[in-house]
């Protein structure tokens, strides 16, 4: 069983896969000339905890390097498999992860290569036809358990999984990675309210609120603000904290509330990479726009890593 250490000091190494997680990220969109850069700026140490720290996960039961797309689930495929795998056997005392802004996808296979859960290589076939390791992350993609739709739904998925698990008498927790933008979708505060009717203290859900969509700033869109009571006021336990303390999101993720719990990771989408901060407030996708702003960044890289 693959059960996060719980002696010593954890804090270097977690962060040590943070930093990794941004500079590997940073490296493919190098390579790519593209990519969803800031989620993996903002979320690094949520993804560092999760996988270092709070999941109770058993070993992967997928192999290191992703096989290909094999179809939809369906009875008349036998060959279909289940990204999941990744995060190992879903036994009665152990966790599950549901993963649910799909966009986030190439930090999500960062992070499982950084604690040795996905071949380096694996990341060659990101975006490539025929594969699974999509972009835009699905229920085959290494990681994701569920197809969670056009954001949103992974929420609902979650607080039924729990349900049943409860109902069952499932030790293990159901931890869901959600980001803020989601929040101004209705289907969000009906499933928050059905997992506070249901009592689902084993339901947690760690939010990257970095104030980021692919529009820009989230609030001159829609406003979601109070985004933290509001959450309080539909019956769930909510926290705001800083998503790059690895102590207070410690504190948080372990907090036991008796509810269903939010822990809301007030995050910056251009930690660790100043320079990218410049091109607010439109930061949701990088796409180099010369050779010489790709320079720049190059060069920023090489400083990272030496």
């Amino acid at each position: 069983m693959t059960i996060p250490e719980t002696t010593g000091d954890w804090r270097p190494e977690t962060q040590a896969v943070a930093d990794r997680i941004r500079t590997r990220v940073l490296d493919h969109v190098l390579r790519s000339n593209g990519g969803y850069m800031s989620q993996a700026l903002s979320s690094a140490e949520i993804f560092a905890m999760l996988y270092t720290r709070v999941l109770q996960l058993g070993p992967s039961t997928a192999p290191m390097t992703p096989r290909p797309f094999a179809g939809v689930p369906g009875p008349d495929n036998p060959d279909f498999f289940n990204g999941g795998d990744y995060n190992g056997p879903k036994a009665a005392e152990l966790d599950r992860f549901i993963f649910s802004p799909a966009h986030y996808a190439l930090v999500l296979y960062t992070a499982l290569i950084e604690v040795g859960r996905l071949a380096e290589e694996g990341l060659e076939q990101f975006n490539q036809d025929g594969t699974t390791v999509e972009m835009i992350g699905a229920e085959h993609s290494p990681g994701v358990e569920t197809t969670t739709g056009s954001l949103a739904q992974a929420l609902s998925q979650a607080a039924g999984i729990a349900l049943a698990r409860k109902r069952r008498g499932d030790t293990g927790d159901v931890w869901v990675m959600m980001s803020d933008g989601e929040f101004q979708e209705g289907q969000i505060w009906e499933a928050i309210g059905e997992a506070a009717k249901y009592e689902l203290d084993n339901l947690k859900v760690i939010v990257d609120v970095n104030g980021q969509q692919c529009d820009g700033c989230i609030e001159p869109n829609i406003y979601v603000d109070p985004l933290t009571n509001r959450i309080r006021a539909f019956g769930a336990s909510a926290v705001e904290v800083d998503g790059h303390d690895l102590d207070a999101l410690d504190a948080a993720m372990s907090a036991e509330t008796g509810k269903p719990h939010f822990v809301m990771a007030l995050t910056d989408p251009a930690r660790g990479l100043p320079i990218f901060a410049e091109r607010a407030p439109l930061l949701h996708y990088l796409r180099f726009t010369s050779e010489e702003e790709r320079g720049r960044y190059q060069k920023v890289y090489e400083e990272m890593v030496n």
